[in-house]
C-alpha cells in the first residue's frame, strides 16, 4: 500500500476518533450519560459508518487495529448500556444502572483516549 494511501485512510480514522469524541463531549455538557451520547449521538453513528466502510481497506495494516478498536468499542457500549437499561427498567436496579452507566462513560473515554493516542504515533493496538 503507498505511504498516500495509509496517510488518507489515517486522516478517516483520525475522523471517526473526533466524531466519537464529540459524542463524548456532548454527554458530559449534558445531562445525558456519556455512554448514551455515544452510542446514540449521530457523531458516533456516522463514525461508525465510515469505519465499516473503510476497514475493509485497511486490512493487513497497522491501521486495521483502529478500525476494529473503534467498532469494538462502540459496539461493547451498545452492549452494556443496554444491560443497564434493563437494569434501569426495574427500580431496584437503578442502584446498579447509574455506577454501571458512569463506568461505562470512563471506559469509552478511555478507549477513544489511548486508540487516538495510538494513532497519533502511529502505532497498532492490540486485538
Amino acid at each position: 500500500m503507498t505511504d498516500a494511501r495509509l496517510e488518507g485512510l489515517a486522516a478517516w480514522a483520525h475522523v471517526a476518533y473526533a466524531l466519537h469524541a464529540l459524542s463524548v463531549v456532548a454527554g458530559l455538557t449534558s445531562p445525558m450519560f456519556v455512554v448514551t451520547a455515544f452510542v446514540t449521538g449521530w457523531p458516533s453513528i456516522i463514525a461508525v459508518v465510515l469505519n465499516y466502510a473503510k476497514r475493509s481497506a485497511t486490512a493487513g495494516t497497522w491501521l486495521e487495529s483502529h478500525y476494529r478498536w473503534q467498532i469494538r468499542t462502540f459496539w461493547w457500549a451498545v452492549l452494556w448500556g443496554a444491560v443497564a437499561v434493563l437494569f434501569w427498567a426495574t427500580m431496584v436496579g437503578v442502584v446498579i444502572a447509574v455506577p454501571l452507566l458512569l463506568l461505562l462513560g470512563a471506559w469509552v473515554v478511555y478507549r477513544l483516549a489511548r486508540g487516538w493516542l495510538a494513532l497519533l504515533h502511529e502505532k497498532p493496538l492490540p486485538l
